[in-house]
């Protein structure tokens, strides 16, 4: 930020200091002629402001959509005779060149251009001449800033889109080649009942299925065009808006004027939309760094995702994941303090809305570079069957035996009590579960028979659970089609 004394050494206001360097101090000649505000103003603004107020440093990276925008802009205005055919072509051909321009580099962005709709234009006037000043025509940049937005998360949210079906790819690829691999599931972190490695990927496939679902439902809700909405009120030369939305390729229009240039819920919903699938990547970056620690070993991370100690020689850490957790927080703080800058606005266009280009950036450099990590780490960790498998124990089988019971007609909250009766008889007798004699179960329940040992067998436990979403193969290979088929039609 520059200092509050800029420009105001020796004495010297910033008017003055104008003054000195060729500016008019009160001659009555506006200072703000260059910008798309002047001509009311006649005093200096204090470069402070100059600084405060200006949004190129950001908004700059949606100069493809002002480009876009105003392209589409000046034909709708040659259609109601406010350009000439010739005017058109210099302005949509000037156009093209500033497009060039920012491509390969060469834009210079210039003192006064305080945003990125200031800066083209004030370019376009430089290659073409007066003729730039008639693209304005009709149109403020309250309608001209929320058309970019649209587009620009438009184009872009494709992206976060076809990150999130790699992961998901990479999901069901793995769940796929790994559906032997057994593990403990878990509740409260205490383990539960054993499970198919390949159920916990799928259960993250699935929450990232409805990030994508959500995703492109917020689409539909951004494909909106408020262009020709003017500066709240509506555009006085009858533009034709439908043809201008046709033009951008949005399939409809803003319905309100007042609310098309100041409606803002495209952008709190993409923040929430960012919050809940970090929400998600968060949680499965959370459990990862658990299975990846010594004391479980059920994963292993690949070097290219993890960092060492700077002071102890034999840790690996992972750092990837722990970003992916940490940034959730990030994202979440875009969110709400979004939402609180929201809430208290009147109608229509306040300046407190320039927030909102910061917000959604941040969010979305952050879902972008988060996701590509996550497909990295997906893809690369191994998976340690023997671990996975070592940390089954037969309490874990405790429900198993109640099934049992329930299989030979015993009413499961009874079987429930008689295999807490079990758990504590081997508690008393200091071994495992398994290790009870059959004359010790018979104790518990006469309904116990030979046919108990069946229950120690871990595989069997997993394979009960055959109804749709459980994790025996069969569920978990239907599943496993169903994410597909789904995919397919993305």
């Amino acid at each position: 930020m520059a200092s509050l004394d800029e420009g105001r050494s020796e004495g010297i206001s910033p008017a003055k200091k104008r003054k000195h360097e060729g500016g008019s101090e009160d001659s009555g000649v506006p200072e703000k002629a260059g910008k798309l505000w002047g001509g009311r103003f006649t005093g200096a603004t204090d470069p402070v402001m100059e600084k405060f107020n200006a949004s190129i440093e950001f908004d700059k990276r949606m100069w493809k959509a002002d480009i876009q925008g105003s392209q589409a802009y000046v034909k709708a205005l040659e259609k109601v005779g406010l350009v000439t055919k010739d005017e058109r072509q210099a302005i949509e051909e000037g156009l093209d060149k500033v497009a060039e321009e920012w491509n390969d580099g060469s834009f210079s962005i210039q003192a006064g251009d305080e945003d990125i709709h200031t800066a083209n234009e004030r370019r376009l006037k430089e290659l073409i001449g007066s003729a730039a000043g008639k693209l304005h025509t009709g149109r403020s940049r309250n309608d001209q800033v929320v058309t970019d937005m649209r587009l620009w998360m438009r184009d872009n949210l494709s992206v976060l889109g076809n990150y999130l079906k790699q992961l998901i790819q990479v999901i069901i690829s793995r769940a796929k080649k790994e559906i032997d691999v057994l593990m403990p599931g878990y509740t409260h972190l205490q383990r539960a009942q054993p499970i198919r490695w390949s159920q916990w990927l799928l259960s993250y496939g699935t929450a990232l299925q409805r990030d994508m679902q959500r995703l492109r439902e917020i689409m539909t809700r951004i494909c909106v065009c408020p262009l020709g909405c003017g500066a709240l009120a509506g555009n006085p030369f009858n533009v034709d808006r439908e043809s201008i939305a046709k033009e951008l390729g949005f399939p409809g229009i803003s319905a309100n004027s007042l609310d098309g240039t100041s409606g803002r819920d495209f952008v709190a919903e993409f923040l929430f939309w960012s919050s809940m699938t970090m929400i998600t990547l968060s949680k499965w970056a959370e459990d990862l760094i658990i299975y990846s620690t010594k004391e479980f070993a059920f994963v292993q991370l690949s070097d290219a995702y993890s960092t060492g100690s700077s002071l102890m020689p034999q840790k690996k850490n992972p750092d990837s994941l722990e970003l992916i957790r940490g940034k959730s927080g990030r994202v979440f703080g875009k969110c709400a303090g979004f939402l609180m800058t929201m809430k208290g606005l009147p109608s229509t266009y306040n300046k407190d809305l320039q927030e909102d280009k910061e917000a959604m950036f941040d969010a979305y450099d952050t879902l972008e570079g988060v996701l590509q990590v996550a497909v990295g780490v997906m893809s690369t960790l191994q998976v340690n069957k023997k671990a996975a498998h070592d940390a089954l124990s037969p309490d874990m089988l405790a429900t198993d035996l109640a099934y049992y019971l329930v299989r030979k007609g015993v009413p499961f909250r009874e079987a429930h009590g008689l295999s807490g009766n079990a758990v504590h008889l081997a508690e008393t007798k200091k071994c495992s579960m398994k290790d009870l004699t059959l004359e010790d179960l018979k104790k518990v329940s006469a309904a116990f028979d030979n046919d108990v040992a069946s229950v120690w067998n871990y595989e069997n436990s997993v394979e009960q659970y055959t109804s749709s979403g459980g994790t025996s193969r069969q569920s978990v290979l239907k599943q496993i089609e169903q994410l597909n088929k789904w995919l397919e039609t993305l």
